[in-house]
């Protein structure tokens, strides 16, 4: 055969698993579906963030995290209710995956070339009791480069291994059907399309012209999830979560889209957790869209008041950054699928960052001077730009004119200015003390005690009807499409599971499409950062076992 290993999907996942699978000397063919300008995948759209423990940057932060924390932290927010059947690799995959964060993650990234933004972020931080869902303290490290730079190191790598013949990179060819040839699949057919020079994120014409057939020893599956497949989502949405929303927004291009998952399970291989997904409720139209319905999520501070499309403010702990799911099921539950923050000028300078490469141009251009220029007064210039011009913002001097604008935007009078006054002068209230029995003005106080949150992610707490602190500012939240936590249940070679259990001997799988290992790493929800940390622990993983059992 041509080729030691074929690997479809060139993503993070998809990078990783060539880089290390050439570095040993094996030759790769990488397949994808759309063009060169779309290496990297949804990573180089991303924040770049990363679970680690107990890492440099969160012991100079004065953060005391250990393994077994860490651990504690993610079996309470996994839930793993199958663990027989569905949850079985998923939760071996999580516990070596934990290891991989405290141990090797931080130095075989740093040996790279990636560096991280010395203050750690803290994310969905729960809001339980210890053992429940949530971080129990910052683990969220920021690449330096976003994910740009996550992507930069392994690209630079694939195009020196090109250039040496180790890797064959064939862009535009979209995988029809894995084929078995004595009893192996061992052979990828598909169409080549026609090329397509859009940008990066825009869609790509389907037009082929051409057919092609490779054949290798061993096949790598890492194209992705359904994130952009809105039908799929709906199909497949949890019944816990109520009935599935009629208005999304999309958090991924048009061509993330699954297709591998429904040829893969018509070659044989098994989907598990088909239930599980990760979708944001901060989500807001971007006022200058790539892809069709593209949105942004707000990567909120704690101080916003989270009102209900009816006015009726969220119940604890579904306080903005808290528990993404336990938010979007209390959405739901309401009938409706938006919501709405309620904050001030003050709040929106210091607490709302976007989730982005592209919404973060600072840190994605390794701009230190740019990066000091947040703690000037004012939102940062893309924040600003949403105020502007983003269709779900509001802006107004008083709590009547915020509402009016709130009804006008949603097209009918659904607010009353006497409710949502009521919330909000019911929160102020809560403000006249230090101390309080409002749980959210009780996390805004205890977020400041974390040096990195009082520094720059939140607001010095403070009435939003005290015009010192206004403008008043109101967002409209939409559902916004993003992460399949399912997916392609694999063994801990990496190796697909077939529908009767048995792994295949020569088909792997890595990345999102296998749940990010074992076909649900993270079981129902997710402590963040570890998407992609899923995508670089995967595709390591699967290259080594490739090579060890090839000796």
């Amino acid at each position: 055969m041509q080729y030691d290993v074929i690997v479809i999907g060139a993503g993070l996942a998809g990078l990783v698993t060539t880089t290390e699978l050439a570095t040993k000397g094996k030759k790769v063919l990488l397949l994808d579906q759309e063009g060169p300008q779309s290496l990297g995948g949804q990573a180089w759209w991303s924040f770049g963030g990363l679970f680690l423990v107990d890492s440099p940057e969160q012991r100079r932060m004065g953060i005391k995290d250990s393994h077994e924390l860490a651990w504690q932290d993610w079996l309470g927010t996994a839930s793993y209710d199958r663990l027989e059947t569905e949850d079985k690799f998923g939760f071996e995959w999580a516990k070596r995956y934990v290891h991989f964060a405290k141990e090797e993650k931080r130095s075989w990234l740093h040996e790279k070339g990636v560096r991280f933004f010395p203050v750690v972020g803290w994310a969905e931080r729960g809001g339980y009791l210890a053992e429940g869902h949530g971080n129990s303290v910052p683990r969220f490290h920021i690449t330096w480069g976003t994910g740009p730079g996550l992507v930069q190191p392994f690209l630079s790598l694939l195009h020196k291994q090109i250039d040496a013949n180790l890797v064959t990179y064939k862009p535009r060819h979209q995988e029809d059907y894995l084929m078995e040839r004595e009893h192996q699949i061992t052979t990828v057919q598909g169409s080549i399309l026609e090329n397509d020079h859009a940008e990066r994120g825009k869609e790509t014409t389907r037009k082929t012209i051409g057919e092609f057939s490779y054949e290798a020893a061993s096949i790598v599956i890492a194209s992705g999830g359904i994130g952009a497949n809105f039908e799929a989502i709906r199909k497949n949405w949890p019944k816990s979560l109520g009935k599935a929303p009629k208005n999304m927004i999309a958090g991924v291009p048009k061509h993330v889209d699954g297709r591998m998952l429904s040829i893969t399970e018509r070659a044989g291989g098994k989907i598990v957790n088909r239930d599980r997904m990760w979708h944001y409720t901060e989500g807001i139209r971007n006022w200058a869209p790539i892809w069709e319905k593209h949105g942004i999520r707000i990567l909120p501070g704690p101080s916003s008041l989270w009102l209900d499309a009816e006015g009726n403010r969220l119940e604890a702990p579904n306080f903005p950054g808290f528990d993404t799911l336990g938010t979007l099921k209390a959405i739901m539950d309401t009938g409706y699928d938006y919501s709405w923050f309620i904050l001030t000028k003050d709040i929106i300078e210091k607490e709302f960052a976007l989730s982005g490469s592209e919404q973060n141009p600072d840190l994605t251009g390794k701009s230190i001077a740019k990066v000091l220029q947040r703690i000037l007064p004012g939102p940062p210039t893309p924040v600003q730009h949403f105020i502007d011009y983003g269709e779900d913002f509001i802006v107004a001097d008083s709590i009547e004119n915020l509402v009016v604008g709130m009804n006008k935007l949603i097209g009918h009078k659904k607010l009353s200015i006497e409710k949502v006054r009521k919330q909000v002068e019911a929160r102020d209230r809560a403000l006249m003390n230090n101390f309080t029995k409002d749980l959210q003005v009780v996390a805004m106080h205890g977020a400041r005690n974390y040096i990195g949150d009082k520094l720059i992610r939140t607001a010095k707490p403070h009435r939003l009807l005290d015009p010192t602190y206004g403008p008043l500012i109101a967002v409209k939240l939409n559902i916004l499409s993003r992460k399949t936590l399912g997916g392609l249940q694999t063994n801990m070679e990496g190796k697909v599971l077939q529908k009767n259990g048995i792994p295949f001997d020569n088909v792997y799988a890595a990345g999102e499409v296998a749940g990010f290992g074992g076909g649900g790493l993270h079981g129902y929800r997710s402590l963040e950062g570890t998407f992609l940390g899923g995508c670089l622990f995967t595709g390591k993983t699967v290259a080594e076992s490739i090579i060890k059992n090839d000796h």
